[in-house]
């Protein structure tokens, strides 16, 4: 790599999850950050470990994004050498066709693409018309069997707002919080067999956002009242009554970031660990 002053990149990326093993990097798996990797290896010359990616959120195998957001550091000199427009045709060249960037920016100091987020919004759409879902529409539509009451599925929603331990609704991993901050959760109709949950916090923890969906059915279809996923959040243990709902309907529509001056404050303020 040329010598000079780091400059960091903000990458903003929309990617079909569909034939993806997730974002993360994994052996002899095909996944989204291996992809972009190799893109920008190869753009920009780096040897593997210099194209290393930071991301706004790690999506699971099958999950899309619109608004994905990930950073990588650079020596002064390839940045000035490529500029944004030229990297970004370069990378859409060398690309699959099922991954984008749609932005390269310099990123303003103390950004970081996943500690200074304020929040990330995705949506989850569910299709539940008899006939089944609209086959161009099957990559990022779940198909429910049974009519749904959203007006319920709402009311479900108001009683999970707010700061909680989602340990109930996350799988658990060594030494993370599931203390969330859950800012929106609501459904809307799109058309009359077309629902989608608009589901947006600070952050998620593993399989938050497809659990509370999970759950958020299970009221829609008459099976649990409205009360019940209020209930499972306060008992703090996962339920076998709530069911991880299939990746394909989601969507990471949205990273929000603070204005540049407050970048290094909220990047130091997420990663303090919250505990109630």
């Amino acid at each position: 790599m040329a010598d000079g002053a780091p400059v960091r990149l903000r990458l903003d990326i929309a990617y079909d999850g569909t034939d993806f093993s997730g974002w993360a990097e994994q052996p002899g798996r095909r996944t989204v950050q291996g992809e972009l990797q190799a893109a920008l290896s190869r753009v920009l010359r780096l040897e593997a470990r210099q194209a290393r990616l930071t991301v706004a959120g790690r999506t699971d195998a099958g999950v899309h994004a619109r608004g994905q957001v990930a950073h990588l550091d650079v020596h002064e000199e390839v940045a000035r050498a490529e500029g944004p427009e030229r990297l970004l045709r370069r990378l859409a060249g060398v690309l699959p066709p099922d991954v984008r960037v749609h932005g390269v920016s310099t990123a303003p100091e103390g950004f970081d693409a996943r500690f200074s987020p304020l929040f990330r919004r995705y949506i989850y759409r569910v299709g539940d018309a008899p006939g089944g879902v609209d086959p161009l529409r099957r990559r990022d539509v779940l198909w429910h069997r049974r009519p749904l009451d959203v007006a319920a599925m709402n009311r479900a929603a108001a009683g999970l707002m707010g700061e909680h331990d989602f340990a109930a609704y996350c799988r658990r991993r060594e030494g993370a919080t599931t203390v969330r901050e859950l800012q929106r959760l609501e459904w809307r109709t799109d058309d009359e067999h077309l629902h989608a949950a608009t589901v947006q916090a600070d952050a998620f923890c593993h399989n938050m956002v497809r659990a509370l969906v999970g759950a958020m059915l299970a009221v829609g279809e008459s099976r649990r009242g409205d009360d019940w996923p209020a209930a499972v959040l306060a008992a703090g243990v996962r339920d076998s009554g709530v069911h991880v709902v299939a990746p394909h309907g989601l969507t990471l529509e949205e990273v929000r970031y603070p204005p540049p001056e407050q970048m290094a404050a909220r990047a130091a303020t997420t990663r303090r660990v919250r505990t109630r």
